[in-house]
């Protein structure tokens, strides 16, 4: 039903339309207390699906990632359209609109997306105020960034904010500091300034009596020898895990038409493009780190096919964005039915 019916109304949308359109539609759901009838027709469960990664006990492997549920907004409905967990944000401290519009575009022929939202967020206390009001034990993810006005200088400070706030309300942390849509964000993945961030962060969650797992989400633009430092840095923070990958800035191979691609300009691609090459990214860390850190697989799974590869090349969780945009909510039991037959 949702590619005959549903997606191509969506699709005669911009995509921030469509995506008030559902939010809309999800949100109504909620506050009538009709969750139910989404578990009824897409949440799928199975012990077997069952998988305990950096001490938490996740019902199933796939996730949404950040960048979708923002502000926490829907958290509840998606849980029961069977997602195993749902990662919120990024959040900045205080709110911000993000970018100027037009900022998301639809890449049809090669099922991708280009955003440059630019962290576009009702800020922290708006966001924790609807997680004080969960109801049902889906997991939480809380993706942080910094404010665009933040100097990097300064950028240790919002990430703080973001943890200490979020802290007694979500399952676990990603440090988002990849986006290719904040000015300078990525200069923070250099090995000294994020070294820095996450040796500082992690020292606070020391100091809680139940500290929770931190990951860093990475770009697939890295090079080898820059993946190397990641690795590096993971074992010398301590931290609990990666996120691969973020969006890309590269346009390889794309089947859209060169001029519409330089129309759009400048933001981060997702969907089928990153498939490969996010994969990649995987493999590197996990072979490289002896399999010792565990990774989120996220870029392009549009397919039970790519979620499996994903899982084979050593991710632990996967999870997905375009993916959904483009397959619809039955995507996330079609992929977990799949691995139930491995």
């Amino acid at each position: 039903m949702y590619k005959i019916l549903i997606k191509p109304f969506l699709f005669r949308f911009v995509p921030e339309t469509a995506h008030k359109i559902v939010f809309t539609s999800l949100k109504l759901i909620q506050n009538l207390n009709l969750n139910f009838l989404l578990k009824i027709i897409y949440h799928y469960k199975n012990n077997e699906l069952e998988r305990e990664v950096f001490g938490i006990k996740f019902p199933n492997p796939i996730g949404l990632a950040a960048g979708l549920d923002k502000d926490a907004e829907v958290f509840e409905a998606l849980g029961n359209i069977g997602f195993g967990f749902v990662e919120i944000g990024t959040v900045t401290p205080k709110a911000q609109p993000g970018n100027p519009k037009p900022r998301a575009f639809r890449l049809i022929e090669d099922e991708g997306l280009i955003n440059r939202m630019g962290f576009n967020n009702e800020g922290l206390e708006a966001c924790v105020n609807r997680l004080k009001k969960r109801k049902s034990k889906i997991i939480i993810g809380g993706n942080i960034g910094k404010n665009k006005i933040t100097p990097n200088e300064e950028a240790i400070s919002d990430y703080e904010k973001g943890f200490n706030a979020l802290f007694s309300w979500v399952d676990y942390f990603v440090v988002n500091v990849s986006s290719p849509n904040t000015p300078n964000l990525r200069a923070l993945q250099d090995k000294e300034p994020l070294t820095k961030l996450l040796s500082h962060l992690m020292a606070l969650n020391k100091q809680k009596s139940l500290p929770k797992p931190i990951l860093l989400k990475i770009a697939p633009d890295l090079t080898n020898e820059q993946l190397d430092d990641i690795i590096e840095i993971v074992k010398t923070t301590g931290i609990d895990g990666i996120v691969a990958t973020n969006t890309t800035i590269a346009r390889n191979h794309l089947k859209t038409d060169s001029k519409i691609i330089e129309n759009i300009g400048a933001g981060g691609l997702s969907g089928k493009p990153l498939t490969k090459r996010s994969t990649e990214v995987i493999k590197y860390l996990h072979t490289k780190s002896n399999g010792s850190i565990p990774i989120i697989g996220v870029g392009g799974i549009h397919t039970p096919e790519d979620a499996i590869e994903k899982l084979e090349a050593g991710a632990s969780l996967i999870q997905l964005y375009t993916g959904f945009i483009y397959e619809g909510p039955g995507i996330v039991k079609k992929i977990n039915k799949s691995l139930i037959n491995l």
